[in-house]
């Protein structure tokens, strides 16, 4: 069953986030299905931390846009989605390539929503999980 509530699309995505912390860390809107949103970062001079890995708060820079771009586009038009709560479970380091996310709704409510949001590497490994708690907001 589709989710979305609001015009969204790759294209979409990527115009919103120009000029922003995604765009400089070379995040790449990848799909959007019915019920999801996937997008992936580069291991690379802009996202490892001085050991050579991939930089944990790179992987919840992925979640927390990928989630809550989720929130925003499944809630109605004129209400919006604010961020309240993140975690993030990081189960395998990622030393080069791509690490790719896939947000998918845990719970869509009138004034909260839970959004899951795994982690691969190239080779199909989960390196992180993370769980996004949003805020609806009604109109003012």
């Amino acid at each position: 069953m589709r989710i979305w509530k609001k015009e969204i699309s790759p294209a979409i995505l990527a115009t919103n986030h120009t000029d922003t912390a995604t765009e400089h860390l070379g995040l790449e809107f990848l799909e959007v299905g019915d019920d999801f949103i996937r997008a992936r970062v580069p291991v690379d001079h802009r996202t490892r931390q001085p050991y050579g890995l991939l930089h944990g708060g790179v992987s919840v820079v992925l979640a927390e846009t990928i989630g809550s771009c989720g929130a925003h586009y499944s809630c109605p038009p004129d209400h919006r989605a604010v961020g309240l709560d993140i975690n993030a479970n990081h189960l395998k380091s990622a030393t080069s390539g791509w690490v790719t996310g896939t947000a998918r709704p845990v719970h869509i409510g009138k004034s909260t929503q839970v959004w899951q949001i795994d982690m691969h590497n190239d080779a199909g490994d989960l390196t992180c999980v993370s769980r996004i708690t949003m805020a609806i907001l009604a109109p003012r």
